[in-house]
């Protein structure tokens, strides 16, 4: 069999990953100059700072199988079950959140270990990596697969997604001047939506604050995300007592947080299949199932 795989994120790269062990041929494409989609690191002053996705949960049987395959390989490690929410400012337990102390985009780069990813790879329509395909995977937000005219079944399973920007600021301050927090929900503020001590969930103590937006104000700057760090970085001063002035990284997330779109792990029609995080609750190991679940069907199982 062989088959391609348009979209190099986590869905992507589990179905890849999947399908090579099940004996098939996979490529896997992608416009950008790194792997990962939203499990993204970005290196500032020498260190990767997780500017996508802030942490996994993995309370499915599978997915906490493959979590603690990358806790033994020293990728991955048991973070925080307490944040914070605002604007109480009490803390809640829940889940046990995961982080990687080389960064998230260091669990995709051992997805993608050994398998054909072509990066720079822009795909225009799937007619033009379809020939000669047994299957072309779509491993991307539905509003992207829409643009590479997909067949009649695919397109209202991609029109029913809904998705919401964000805005990244990555904030360096000189010293920590705030403890006891891991990370924090805002609730009901204006420009606001999370917080995460960076240096806390990677490990390594840096004073590093990462903050990200409502969908409002992401929505108001998508064209200009840079305007939007110091209105982030006020609010987050505000909120925590910070005085200290800091650097600030942004870095815009047209397609972040999909709403839940169907019950279903993946839409097909044909020879085309579309996976994401739109398929269930919008995590990490949401996208994973769900290229998971593709692959199986893929190789009949």
């Amino acid at each position: 069999m062989d088959v391609v795989v348009v979209g190099a994120d986590i869905a992507g790269l589990s179905c890849a990953r999947a399908l090579t062990e099940g004996g098939a041929r996979v490529r896997v494409l992608d416009r950008g100059r790194v792997l990962g989609g939203r499990l993204a690191s970005r290196r500032i002053n020498g260190r990767y700072t997780d500017i996508g996705a802030a942490y996994l949960v993995a309370d499915d049987p599978a997915f906490a199988e493959q979590t603690e395959s990358w806790q033994a390989l020293g990728l991955a490690r048991p973070w925080t079950d307490t944040l914070r929410v605002y604007p109480a400012g009490t803390d809640t337990r829940g889940p046990v959140r995961w982080a990687a102390p080389g960064g998230l985009r260091s669990l995709a780069a051992d997805l993608a270990d050994g398998l054909d990813i072509r990066l720079f790879t822009p795909v225009v329509s799937i007619e033009s990596v379809a020939q000669g395909a047994d299957a072309v995977v779509l491993a991307m937000p539905g509003p992207q697969a829409l643009k590479l005219s997909p067949p009649p079944a695919i397109v209202p399973a991609a029109a029913s997604q809904s998705w919401q920007p964000v805005i990244a600021a990555v904030l360096t301050y000189p010293v920590r001047s705030w403890n006891g927090l891991h990370g924090a929900f805002v609730n009901d503020h204006p420009v606001l939506a999370t917080v995460c001590d960076d240096g806390d969930r990677r490990g390594d103590a840096a004073p590093v604050l990462v903050a990200h937006s409502t969908a409002q104000l992401a929505s108001e700057h998508l064209d200009a995300p840079a305007e939007a760090g110091p209105i982030l970085a006020a609010a987050v001063g505000e909120l925590l007592g910070i005085t200290a002035s800091p650097q600030i990284e942004t870095h815009r997330w047209t397609y972040a947080q999909p709403e839940k779109a169907s019950d279903a792990p993946y839409a097909r029609d044909g020879q085309v299949w579309l996976c994401g995080d739109a398929f269930g609750r919008p995590r990490v190991q949401t996208a994973w199932l769900s290229g998971r679940a593709m692959a199986s069907a893929l190789l009949g199982k």
